[in-house]
């Protein structure tokens, strides 16, 4: 499965929800926390249980939900009313360091087991940069224990609160030092402990030229995926994270030149060098694993 979008969905909307299938996101993340008043708390939760039970074994993309944070008094509520829709994976926001993820896979076993849930099948996506004190904790998860950890996503809205900035971008349009910073370190932590980098959102849901150079120089950037707030975002991201023709063309051209020279360093393809990390970077792109 595809995971190159992630669409949130406010979990109180029917019919948002009732839409959420034909939006063509790879990944549909049902909102419990910002997008959910707290008086529709307890709505949300009970039309997201519903949703995940009715879509359990026939989406074709990811069901996941973002509950409430762990300092929040809300996130036990939150799983316990739709663990038993079963949904693919936990989004958690405001995630401390890998403590937060602990925690939050502790209570995931208890619930798996008391809702008939395969034990350790329902995944954490983290998102690890709303305070200075998650930011600075990134790295860390690189050599923590975490069996259930999916992948690592990064967020500037709430950093810029928390830190006072009233910018986040340069007269270029470009991220400021301090959020280039978190981000660099979520892309580099991602990779180092093999689970799924993910781009933070383009707020700007009617941009989509902006949202255009975002997610293909988030994809060039090595990043698999990225969050969309707006169904408009989703095609536009799913077209920047699909490899072109000619990108599949040159991959197979790779693959197949150090095929035939096995022990080779460096060959030459359409007059140009290639080494072992294009092999690599050819391999990453048609999916294969040696």
């Amino acid at each position: 499965m595809q995971q190159r979008s992630w669409l949130f969905v406010p979990g109180d909307s029917e019919k948002k929800l009732g839409k959420a299938a034909d939006t063509g996101a790879d990944v549909i993340i049902v909102d419990l926390e910002d997008s959910v008043a707290i008086a529709n708390k307890n709505q949300a939760r009970q039309l997201a249980c519903a949703w995940f039970a009715r879509q359990r074994h026939v989406a074709p993309f990811g069901r996941w939900v973002r509950i409430n944070a762990l300092d929040s008094q809300m996130w036990r509520d939150d799983l316990a009313a739709v663990m038993p829709g079963a949904p693919d994976g936990i989004m958690l926001p405001k995630s401390a360091g890998p403590e937060s993820i602990q925690t939050l896979a502790a209570e995931l076993y208890e619930l798996e087991g008391r809702c008939g849930i395969a034990s350790g099948s329902t995944r954490i996506l983290a998102l690890v940069s709303e305070t200075a004190e998650a930011a600075i904790t990134i790295p860390s998860y690189a050599t923590a224990s975490l069996p259930r950890l999916h992948g690592l996503v990064w967020g500037g809205e709430d950093l810029s609160a928390a830190i006072g900035a009233a910018r986040k971008y340069d007269a270029a349009g470009r991220w400021t030092d301090a959020f280039r910073y978190v981000r660099v370190q979520t892309l580099l932590t991602a990779h180092a402990k093999g689970v799924l980098p993910l781009d933070t959102l383009h707020a700007d849901f009617a941009d989509l030229e902006g949202l255009k150079r975002l997610a293909e120089e988030a994809r060039a950037d090595g990043f698999g995926g990225m969050l969309a707030i707006h169904p408009a975002q989703v095609p536009v991201i799913n077209a920047a994270f699909t490899p072109s023709e000619e990108e599949l063309v040159h991959a197979r051209a790779v693959i197949a030149a150090f095929a035939a020279q096995p022990n080779a360093g460096t060959l030459q393809i359409d007059g140009k060098m290639i080494d072992r990390p294009h092999l690599v970077l050819a391999k990453r792109l048609l999916g294969i694993t040696d």
